[in-house]
């Protein structure tokens, strides 16, 4: 049972299309603002089109009505304590409905480094000697044990009871059961140039930024995950090269071509 038990972290409440939707959580990349990256679907997997220098946010939202933990990586390294990912790993605690923005990597439990698009080479996981996984997002989600059932109090007979003293018993009662039901979670309001095609993106370590967080307990039902959700991401060019994003479509000028667009010859190249 102890290596179910998780000293993970809450983190911002903040509304957009997921990116990725699953049965327990929600994946979406968006951007400082708020606006999601463009994205496609391709054999099953979410592909998004990021571009150097462009910094992102990911966005998860708790589909259930429980506690939910998501163990998150980026580039094959968990986002909390930057090792090499593993499910078993910390990660934050969703309040039921919860939706939060992770801003970047976690540096203490007031700061984050920006997430930020970037070249191979630029990546956290290539500066730290890990860049095999680069071009990947994903969230391990865990369900919490159940709490223990609270014991029914003993019946009480009323027919001795004046008015008054069942309106104070009912007061009690409904003030005591708030006290037992108030979320321990504490939720807060939230908030390039293209390099040459075929050079593969990863996620920088951008600057710090202000990015509150606290810690909690989480009891896990399961050792495995009972969702695994991904997103991979590249440049544009990259996934349309790939045959994974449509290829544009040609422009056609609305003018009437010309049989003789010239009068004489021109010189060759």
């Amino acid at each position: 049972m102890l290596s179910r038990l998780s000293c993970a972290l809450t983190a911002l409440l903040v509304v957009t299309a997921p990116v990725h939707a699953g049965h327990l959580v929600d994946l979406t990349v968006v951007d400082p603002v708020g606006n999601a990256f463009s994205q496609t679907r391709f054999r099953g997997e979410t592909y998004v089109a990021g571009a150097p220098g462009a910094p992102y946010t990911l966005r998860v939202a708790n589909r259930s009505g429980e506690r939910v933990l998501v163990v998150l990586s980026v580039d094959g390294v968990n986002v909390i304590n930057g090792q090499t990912a593993s499910p078993s790993q910390q990660g934050y605690v969703l309040a039921p409905w919860q939706q939060v923005d992770i801003r970047g990597w976690r540096k203490s439990l007031e700061e984050t480094a920006e997430f930020y698009f970037t070249e191979l080479p630029d990546s956290y996981a290539a500066r730290t000697g890990r860049p095999f996984d680069v071009g990947v997002i994903g969230a391990a989600v865990f369900r919490e044990v159940p709490p223990p059932p609270v014991p029914a109090s003993p019946p009480v007979a009323y027919e001795n009871r004046g008015y008054s003293e069942r309106r104070d018993a009912a007061k009690s009662d409904g003030a005591r059961r708030g006290r037992n039901q108030a979320p321990m979670a504490q939720e807060s309001q939230s908030s390039a140039d293209v390099a040459a095609a075929g050079s593969p993106l990863g996620t920088g370590h951008g600057e710090r930024r202000y990015d509150p967080a606290s810690t909690t307990q989480f009891l896990r039902a399961n050792n495995r995950p009972d969702e695994i959700v991904r997103v991979f991401y590249d440049r544009h060019e990259n996934l349309v090269a790939r045959g994974i994003w449509p290829a544009p479509a040609p422009s056609y000028s609305h003018r009437e071509p010309r049989a003789f667009p010239d009068s004489f010859t021109p010189d060759p190249w």
